[in-house]
C-alpha cells in the first residue's frame, strides 16, 4: 500500500467514525421520540432493533479504524433495507414522509456508514431504498397532491443533505491523497538532494585524497627539487597517474566497478610502454567503494614500479576477492586495513603482490 493510499484510508476511517456517531445520535436522539409518541405497528420496534444492532456491529470495526469486511457490508445493507421496509409498513396509512416516519432519513445515514467508500453501490442501494419507500407510499392509499408535494420536500431535503455529505467526503479523500502525494514527492526530492550532496562530498574527498600526493609531486617538479630523469621520480609520477586514473574510473557507472578500476590501472601502465596481461576469473560480486580503493592501491603501487612487463589477475568467488600483480620489479606493500590483506613475495627479479578481501 502506498503512502497516499494509507493517508486516504486514515482520513476515511475518521470520516466513517463521525458518520457512525451521527447515526447513533439520530437513531436514539431523533428517531426514538417519534417512535414513542406516534402509533406504530409491532414491526417498527423490530426495525428499530435491527438498525441499532447494525450500528453496534459496524462500531466493532469503525471504532478501531478498520475497514468493514465485505460480508458485514453485504449483511448490513440487506438488514438496513429490510428494516426500512418493515418500519415503513408499520406506519399508519397517512403517516408516510411525515413526523411519524422516523426511519426514512435514518436509513440513508446507515447506508452512508456502510457504503461511503463504494459510491456507485451506495447510489444504487439508495435508489432502491427510495423506490421501496415510494412504492409503499403509493400502496398505502392514493395520495393527494398536497401529500405528494410534502413527500417530495422531505425526500429532497433528506437525500440532498446526505448527498452533500457524500460529496464532502470524496473531496476530503481527494485532498488527503493529493497532500500525501505532495509529501511523498517532497521526501523523494529531499532524499535525492541528500544523496547528491553525499555523492559530491565523497567525490571531493576522493579527489582531495588523490591530489594530496600529486600536488606536492608537481610542486617539487616545478621547483626543480625532483629530477624527472630519476628512477624514483618516474615511479612516483607513474603511481600518481595511476591513482588519478583509478579515481576517475571509480565514479563511472559500469556493471563491474572493481574490474573497471583494475583495468584503468592497467591502461595507465600500458600507456607507459609496459606489457601487461589481465586475467579475470569468477563473476562480479558487490564490493564497497572504500574496499575497492584498498584492493586496487597495491595494484597501482606494483604497476608503477614495474619496468617492462606485469601480469594482473582478478579472481572473485563466493567467499573472497583477490587482486594480484606479478611484476619484474616492485616495491613491497604492507597491509592496507583490517579488511584487506596484502601480501608481497619476491622471487629473484619477480615480485608478486596480492590483495585479498573476504566477503564473509
Amino acid at each position: 500500500m502506498t503512502d497516499h493510499q494509507t493517508a486516504a484510508g486514515q482520513v476515511f476511517a475518521s470520516i466513517r467514525l463521525v458518520l457512525l456517531g451521527v447515526v447513533a445520535v439520530l437513531q436514539f436522539g431523533l428517531s426514538l421520540p417519534p417512535l414513542l409518541s406516534h402509533p406504530h405497528g409491532p414491526g417498527a420496534w423490530v426495525a428499530f432493533g435491527v438498525l441499532a444492532l447494525a450500528t453496534l456491529v459496524c462500531a466493532v470495526w469503525v471504532v478501531r479504524r478498520r475497514p468493514l469486511p465485505a460480508v458485514v457490508v453485504g449483511a448490513g445493507v440487506a438488514a438496513v433495507l429490510g428494516a426500512s421496509v418493515l418500519a415503513t409498513d408499520a406506519l399508519p396509512p397517512d403517516a408516510h414522509f411525515g413526523a411519524a416516519h422516523w426511519s426514512f432519513g435514518l436509513v440513508g445515514w446507515h447506508l452512508l456508514v456502510l457504503l461511503a467508500d463504494r459510491v456507485g453501490l451506495l447510489l444504487t442501494v439508495s435508489g432502491v431504498h427510495l423506490g421501496c419507500e415510494v412504492v409503499q407510499f403509493v400502496l398505502a392509499g392514493t395520495p393527494e397532491r398536497v401529500e405528494i408535494g410534502a413527500a417530495g420536500v422531505v425526500v429532497l431535503g433528506a437525500t440532498s443533505f446526505q448527498l452533500g455529505v457524500l460529496l464532502l467526503t470524496r473531496v476530503l479523500l481527494r485532498n488527503a491523497r493529493q497532500a500525501a502525494e505532495v509529501a511523498v514527492e517532497q521526501e523523494r526530492t529531499a532524499t535525492r538532494a541528500a544523496l547528491a550532496e553525499q555523492w559530491a562530498q565523497d567525490l571531493r574527498a576522493g579527489f582531495a585524497g588523490g591530489l594530496g600526493t600529486t600536488l606536492p609531486l608537481l610542486a617539487d617538479l616545478a621547483d626543480g627539487v625532483l629530477d624527472p630523469r630519476d628512477e624514483d621520480t618516474r615511479r612516483r609520477c607513474a603511481f600518481a597517474a595511476t591513482q588519478l586514473r583509478r579515481l576517475f574510473a571509480e565514479h563511472d557507472e559500469v556493471p563491474d566497478p572493481l574490474l573497471h578500476e583494475v583495468a584503468a590501472c592497467v591502461d595507465v601502465a600500458e600507456r607507459r610502454g609496459l606489457t601487461v596481461s589481465l586475467a579475470v576469473g569468477g563473476t562480479a560480486v558487490p564490493v564497497p567503494t572504500d574496499v575497492r580503493r584498498e584492493l586496487t592501491a597495491p595494484v597501482a603501487v606494483a604497476l608503477s614500479a614495474a619496468r617492462e612487463r606485469a601480469r594482473v589477475s582478478l579472481l572473485r568467488t563466493d567467499g573472497e576477492v583477490r587482486v594480484a600483480v606479478i611484476a619484474d620489479t616492485g616495491a613491497p606493500v604492507g597491509a592496507v586495513s583490517s579488511r584487506v590483506e596484502v601480501r608481497c613475495d619476491t622471487y629473484g627479479e619477480q615480485t608478486r603482490t596480492e590483495a585479498r578481501w573476504r566477503t564473509r
